[in-house]
């Protein structure tokens, strides 16, 4: 059965797209521990990450990278997190989420809550960054 991310990819479910090309999608979470907190996808689905070949895995990362990028652009923070978790999707994800200390990555926190304006206006920020290669 398809996982969820690949029915967003298929344009089953619809998301807030902020980056793509013909072999990743990057879209803001909706249940995000911050806010721009983004995950960045292969659209081939795979379980595991390192089940991804080499040229796979690095080609994810570095559009990630991009993403992260255009994140940061517009919403401040210190670092980009970068987190793999793996457990909850069986679909390879990378989580970026702006951070100001460690502990903005604590998965156990209450998940913040935005209205569908906020994550659309969000969404074309980032969008218009990373399109623009303003990164």
């Amino acid at each position: 059965m398809a996982s969820i991310f690949t029915k967003i990819v298929n344009g089953e479910i619809p998301c807030y797209k902020l980056a793509e090309d013909d072999k990743h999608l990057a879209f803001l979470d909706i249940n995000p521990l911050a806010k721009g907190h983004a995950l960045a996808i292969p659209k081939k689905e795979t379980d595991y990450i390192f089940s991804m070949d080499d040229n796979e895995l690095a080609e994810l990362m570095v559009f990630a990278k991009k993403v992260g990028k255009a994140i940061e652009k517009v919403v401040p923070c210190k670092r980009m997190g970068v987190t793999v978790i793996g457990l909850e999707v069986p679909h390879t994800h990378i989580h970026l989420i702006p951070i100001n200390s460690i502990y903005d990555m604590d998965f156990k926190q209450p998940k913040l809550k935005f209205t569908h304006e906020e994550l659309e206006a969000l969404r074309q920020e980032i969008a218009e960054h990373f399109s623009q290669k303003k990164i």
